[in-house]
């Protein structure tokens, strides 16, 4: 297994890609630490993973709490002894232009798709940089790399934190500390209502999804899971300040 004795922490891991990313960590070997506002969800997901066989634990963790997020990150560093991987993902999608999105909205996007990240990759330095090195992976999306219509705080703020992770890998590559970004694109979970309400209901996305992406299909959680897997392991091992986009060719 890939990832024997190794430690990850996931956020947002309750469901959709978040989910599906911890078990196949677990599937690897990690111990994979499964937190989510929603703590039923996670412990859902952490027996899961445990009925397989795998070995998890669920943390209710709220990343907008500065405080918790920190707190949880090193209380899990200090029981554990180490942390080998951080896969911050959880994030929030806001339809609109700049006249449909208030203030108060704009600062939710910011607050979920770029200062928690901003958080839990702080609070993981200390600890990575004490073993000697570590990879985080935080989600951005293909709308990090391409405009969306009628999406302005989604993609204003996916852009963002592709800025930030390459900025922390050039700061942190001389420590062996990797930040990669996982750009995903259409994937068929609840995730997308904010597309399916900007483009007018489910069928109008399930047409844009058949005539927009080369492949002519969303992705599945379980394919982006694989790309979690290799971020995360030593198969990436020189791979550093990357956008890994996965969207059927949807942004060519």
């Amino acid at each position: 297994m890939q990832l024997a004795g190794k430690l990850a922490f996931v956020t947002g891991a309750a469901s959709g890609i978040g989910a599906a990313g911890a078990q196949a960590l677990a599937r690897e070997g990690a111990l994979v630490i499964v937190t989510d506002r929603d703590s039923t969800g996670a412990e859902t997901v952490a027996d899961a993973i445990r009925q397989a066989g795998g070995q998890a634990e669920a943390r209710t963790v709220d990343v907008t709490d500065d405080v918790a997020l920190t707190e949880a990150i090193a209380e899990t560093t200090e029981r554990h002894g180490r942390l080998d991987i951080l896969h911050s993902h959880v994030g929030i999608q806001i339809e609109g232009k700049l006249e449909d999105v208030n203030v108060v909205d704009m600062d939710a996007s910011w607050a979920l798709n770029v200062r928690s990240h901003f958080v839990a990759a702080q609070a993981a330095i200390a600890p990575m940089r004490a073993q000697g090195g570590g990879s985080i992976i935080i989600t951005s999306s293909n709308s990090g790399v391409q405009y969306d219509r009628g999406m302005i705080a989604y993609c204003t703020t996916k852009h963002a934190v592709l800025a930030m992770t390459r900025q922390m890998a050039a700061d942190y590559a001389g420590e062996n500390i990797r930040f990669n970004a996982l750009c995903p694109g259409f994937v068929d979970t609840p995730f997308n209502r904010g597309f399916e309400i900007q483009m007018g209901g489910r069928e109008k996305l399930e047409d844009y999804v058949a005539s927009a992406i080369p492949m002519g299909r969303f992705g599945t959680v379980d394919e982006i899971a694989e790309s979690v897997v290799f971020l995360a392991s030593d198969k990436a091992s020189f791979m550093t300040g990357h956008a890994l986009v996965l969207d059927g060719g949807e942004c060519l």
